[in-house]
């Protein structure tokens, strides 16, 4: 199931943030979107996902207009994690997972049971939601998207303001997604952890598309150059990469 944008444009009042952008997502990797502040990455996530009406192009998802999807349809197929970690109720962590469920319009109870598991909350099922840490709150809400069994997850941000420790287990979560055929999207500013963990790079500035490949590639020395504006270089081995900034 491609998940694909051609000529991608979004605007907000007369500002173009999304720039004629136009790529096709492979179920089974990890696509990491990056690029500086402002250039368009949770645009083009949201845009993925349907959650904005673009001023031009078109999104789909299996050669099928993503806009024409009926909604209980869409959200099936497309599980989306904001950046913003808020729950408007204090309900348990269990309720809150349960919701990921509501698209299919039933309980889903080993379905909600699993997405529990997989994130590790089995102690939490019950704990009010308010009383759990920043950590442990991304992984409830994770667990909902989970819980919904989505064919896409769409991750703005996911392992901001996490420890090191979190992040790699968040990380794990996807990669185990990923790797049972779900595409997973993520919006990442940390370059290391698109280096080391995602399959394909997409790297935005000014709205545009400005590389598009494997990690190497796209997030090669001279690409941080000219979307970041700094001097860098990778050192280590594949799969445990580190960038270094010279000056």
């Amino acid at each position: 199931m491609i998940l694909a944008c051609d000529n991608l444009s979004v605007q907000r009042g007369q500002k173009l943030v999304l720039d004629r952008v136009s790529c096709a997502l492979r179920p089974g990797d990890i696509t990491a979107i990056c690029g500086p502040n402002g250039a368009g990455k949770s645009t083009l996530l949201g845009a993925l996902g349907s959650l904005m009406k673009p001023a031009a192009g078109t999104v789909a998802l299996s050669d099928k207009s993503l806009a024409a999807v009926h909604p209980l349809t869409r959200a099936r197929n497309v599980g989306y994690l904001p950046q913003s970690a808020e729950v408007a109720w204090d309900v348990s962590v269990a309720n809150l997972v349960a919701l990921g469920r509501l698209p299919h319009r039933d309980t889903g109870e080993a379905e909600v049971n699993r997405a529990i598991g997989v994130c590790g909350l089995e102690d939490f099922r019950d704990r009010p939601v308010s009383t759990l840490s920043g950590g442990e709150k991304a992984r409830a809400l994770l667990a909902r998207v989970l819980a919904g069994e989505p064919q896409w997850i769409l991750a703005d941000e996911p392992l901001a303001a996490l420890d090191i420790a979190h992040q790699l287990e968040m990380l794990r979560v996807l990669e185990a997604e990923a790797e049972s055929g779900c595409g997973v999207v993520l919006v990442l500013h940390d370059l290391a952890l698109a280096m080391n963990h995602a399959d394909r790079v997409l790297v935005l500035r000014e709205g545009r598309l400005v590389a598009d490949g494997e990690p190497e590639q796209a997030l090669s020395p001279q690409n941080i150059a000219n979307g970041w504006g700094v001097d860098a270089r990778w050192v280590g081995e594949a799969g445990a990469r580190a960038l270094v900034i010279d000056g």
